[in-house]
């Protein structure tokens, strides 16, 4: 059984029931499980491997991404889709996303992988929604196990085409028999409901404006029949998304979602931008989570999600960095920093959110919505995810009066290390498990046989 012992650490922030801050911290990992914590000279001096952070490094759990559409990397800033908003943007980019392979899949899933990697995140879910040109969930699943990012695959659908009311064009949307059966196909291949997991399922027909209600009732039966296996869709998102619910099934989102029994804790809804307040006590009663995904709702001009509201009304919020062609960034420490100034903006409160909490909806509150016991802290029987940030650098000059606040308010654009189910994937800034040059290479030459 390996053992890593990570030593002196300036500050071990744990995300602990009692919160410790450790000054002078230490981790002992044994076989990729964490086993102690505490101050360097309590723990352990000597282990199969040794990473010693003397200087003015902060360790913290990894962060946690619950929202994203990993193909859309290939499709960052195109002109016909940088100034539209929602449904304008979606039918820009729809013919081109028709155009995707299974190398551009797999590509850019890796892309994305690593750029959350680099940007502290240890766990992300991915919404994969369009099949076209025999693409599967699969090429995604493949890119992960290769990177070593713990991975939720969210097998996304789209069945409702232009012809019959829907959004996306008729060319993309598949038979709703054939996404059950592949859904099915999925979870008996792949998913691992077991605790310390790096691959499980997800069941997640794309949107109110793209299934039918028969699918999304019938993917919830299909998830709830097996264990751990969650659901996941978008919800609320902008006035657009709230008026086709109005037009389509004569009831706001909330109400819609409720109807086809999408409220529970196994529940997790992105962007609820337009939830109105009697949703968010449902959402908070029934323990059904929530995606905050603030740099794609401010770039698509959707709005600024409530969720200091959610928050105190017990709803589970976490963060998603949405997709790339909506965000053009994957970074998820921005992601933290613009939420924690928005949730202000919105409230026009200075204290409506502090550093400490956006902290907490990063960690903890990604993995309640994920459904998992075993991450987002840092304490004895947890998973060995956790990320170090060099406070040794221009932006964290003058800050260190309190280096937690300093990692959300003077924003760290990247990690020094990164360990995931205590592997090291990150060292020194640079991933450890692909090559991170190449990668780009690819992804770019990708992007433009897609677009052209």
């Amino acid at each position: 059984m390996a053992t890593l012992l990570v030593k002196n650490i300036h500050t071990l922030v744990t995300m602990n029931a009692e919160r410790r801050e450790i000054a002078d911290g230490a981790l002992f990992v044994r076989d990729r499980v964490i086993e102690l914590v505490g101050t360097t000279q309590d723990l352990p001096q000597t282990a199969d491997e040794v990473l010693d952070l003397r200087g003015r490094f902060i360790v913290l759990p990894g962060l946690v991404n619950t929202h994203h559409h990993f193909y859309q990397v290939l499709t960052r800033v195109l002109p016909s889709a940088q100034n539209g908003s929602l449904f304008h943007w979606l039918q820009s980019l729809y013919p081109v996303w028709a155009n995707l392979t299974p190398q551009a899949i797999y590509t850019s899933a890796q892309m994305a992988a690593a750029e959350l990697m680099l940007s502290g995140c240890t766990t992300s879910s991915d919404h994969l929604y369009i099949y076209p040109n025999g693409c599967r969930l699969d090429d995604e699943i493949a890119a992960m196990q290769e990177i070593g990012l713990r991975f939720h695959a969210s097998r996304g659908s789209m069945s409702v085409g232009e012809s019959q009311g829907g959004l996306p064009p008729d060319s993309v949307v598949e038979k709703e028999d054939d996404i059950l059966k592949d859904s099915q196909r999925l979870i008996e291949q792949y998913h691992d409901p077991s605790r310390h997991a790096m691959l499980r399922i997800t069941l997640a027909p794309c949107s109110p404006f793209s299934v039918t209600t028969d699918l999304m009732r019938e993917s919830a039966a299909l998830a709830r029949s097996h264990s751990g296996v969650r659901l996941h869709t978008h919800l609320a998102e902008n006035q657009s998304d709230v008026d086709y619910s109005l037009e389509t099934f004569g009831t706001i989102p909330g109400d819609y979602a409720e109807s086809v029994g999408w409220l529970g804790s196994d529940v997790w809804h992105a962007h609820c931008v337009m939830l109105d307040d009697a949703t968010i006590q449902k959402f908070g009663e029934t323990g059904t989570g929530v995606s905050h995904c603030p740099g794609s709702n401010t770039r698509l001009a959707s709005g600024i999600a409530p969720i200091r509201k959610m928050l105190d009304a017990g709803v589970p919020v976490s963060l998603g960095v949405d997709g790339s062609s909506s965000n053009d960034t994957g970074n998820l420490l921005q992601e933290a920093r613009t939420a924690f100034l928005l949730a202000r903006v919105r409230d026009r409160d200075a204290s409506a959110m502090t550093a400490r909490d956006i902290l907490e909806v990063a960690t903890l509150g990604g993995a309640k919505v994920l459904g998992r016991d075993d991450i987002g802290i840092l304490a004895p029987g947890m998973s060995a995810d956790f990320i170090a940030i060099n406070l040794d650098r221009p932006q964290f000059a003058g800050a260190l009066h309190d280096p937690v606040a300093a990692i959300v308010l003077c924003l760290a654009h990247s990690v020094d290390y990164s360990f995931i189910d205590g592997r090291n994937v990150i060292s020194e800034g640079r991933l450890t498990t692909i090559d991170q040059t190449r990668l780009i290479e690819n992804t770019n030459q990708l992007a433009q046989q897609l677009v052209s």
